[in-house]
């Protein structure tokens, strides 16, 4: 059992509370407004071993700079290749999936990571309003 620290505290309140999916530099950053003398080295450890006790998940995708979130429910995200924003996808798993590739390797899943690239309607809208006006259904 690991000993309680204000710091992990700290920085998993703050990564349970925000829908932004922030880099460890962004943590650290608003987490030196709480307290103000934490080193960088200090929060990338806390991370880890948040992630390494279930508390936190890291977002990967092809090479992209690591961001983390805090709601390790079973979920998907989808990133704006033009401004980076990372959004939740609630409500969709695909569990079948996880079943189809267990009987096709003889893997035991216990676990699956799939990401979505495209361009937000903000990026949309900025680059041609008119052209791009829809609405998005996630069924």
């Amino acid at each position: 059992m690991r000993r309680r620290s204000k710091q992990r505290e700290v920085i998993l309140n703050l990564l349970k509370r925000t829908k932004s999916h922030p880099s460890a530099e962004w943590v650290y950053t608003e987490v030196r407004k709480e307290i103000p003398n934490i080193s960088l080295g200090t929060v990338y450890r806390n991370i880890k071993l948040l992630q390494s006790m279930g508390e936190v998940s890291e977002i990967s995708c092809e090479g992209d700079e690591c961001r983390f979130d805090g709601n390790t429910i079973l979920h998907y995200h989808i990133t704006c290749q033009r401004c980076g924003k990372i959004m939740d996808l609630d409500g969709i798993v695909l569990q079948s999936l996880e079943e189809r590739v267990a009987a096709a390797t003889g893997f035991k899943i216990t676990n699956h990571c799939v990401g979505f690239k495209g361009v937000c309607p903000d990026c949309l809208e900025q680059s041609s309003p008119e052209r791009y006006k829809y609405k998005v259904r996630l069924y």
